[in-house]
């Protein structure tokens, strides 16, 4: 939608939407089948990852089972408390809170892993690096120091949870420091740059573009959308 204006300079988040469940019956995607499936982000990228895992898994995500939506994950989380939900699809750290208020509640499925089994040649991708094109081209040091400094950070807090834990806590994205950390792991923080990340987002996008064009501008972008060295 940008129309040239921006660049993806990397991908800093690849998947972080899980398959919660209160019992033991989701061992596969084909166990959905006939499920009601609570969730969030109709429209946006929750949906399209869950129907196109679907799909792929020979499920129809319109007839095979029944998706519920609600505007916010916390609603999801509480559906799950209150044993409204029995199945549900949720982020990060909201899936880490809920296991720690419910001990009923299990991880069934990664949407990550299941997505790299329908889909090896491209990557569940929940967030980037975006770079302006113009100052991508005036000033490509700066953005290549940036990318470096960048790579360091998301190492040190993969490698330091609690200390990053804390630090997310003072600054009021999760609530607690060791929520913070105790998801730290599941929140999937890398650093990918050059073709590597050309190869996952460009797949990314193909797939969200096969569910709704309109999802990436109705056309998939091409190679001068990428900030590649």
């Amino acid at each position: 939608n940008t129309e040239g204006k921006v660049q993806v300079a990397a991908i800093n988040t690849l998947g972080v939407l899980y398959v919660v469940e209160s019992g033991e019956e989701i061992q596969s995607v084909a166990d959905l089948a006939g499920k009601t499936v609570y969730t969030t982000g109709k429209g946006t990228t929750p949906e399209y990852s869950l129907r196109h895992v679907l799909a792929k898994n020979g499920i129809d995500p319109d007839n095979d089972l029944t998706i519920e939506f609600k505007s916010e994950a916390t609603e999801v989380a509480a559906a799950l408390s209150e044993g409204v939900a029995q199945i549900a699809v949720l982020p990060q750290p909201f899936v880490t809170t809920a296991l720690m208020q419910n001990q009923n509640l299990r991880v069934a499925l990664s949407m990550t892993d299941e997505w790299a089994k329908v889909d090896p040649d491209s990557q569940l991708i929940t967030g980037v690096v975006v770079v302006r094109t113009q100052f991508a081209q005036e000033h490509p040091e700066v953005v290549d120091q940036f990318l470096a400094d960048y790579d360091a950070s998301q190492a040190y807090v993969n490698e330091n949870p609690a200390q990053a834990g804390e630090w997310i806590a003072e600054m009021g994205i999760v609530g607690k420091a060791a929520v913070a950390e105790k998801a730290l792991p599941a929140c999937n923080i890398v650093c990918v740059t050059g073709e590597e990340m050309k190869a996952a987002v460009s797949g990314y996008l193909a797939a969200l573009y096969d569910q709704n064009p309109k999802s990436v501008g109705g056309a998939v972008p091409g190679d001068d959308f990428y900030y590649v060295k």
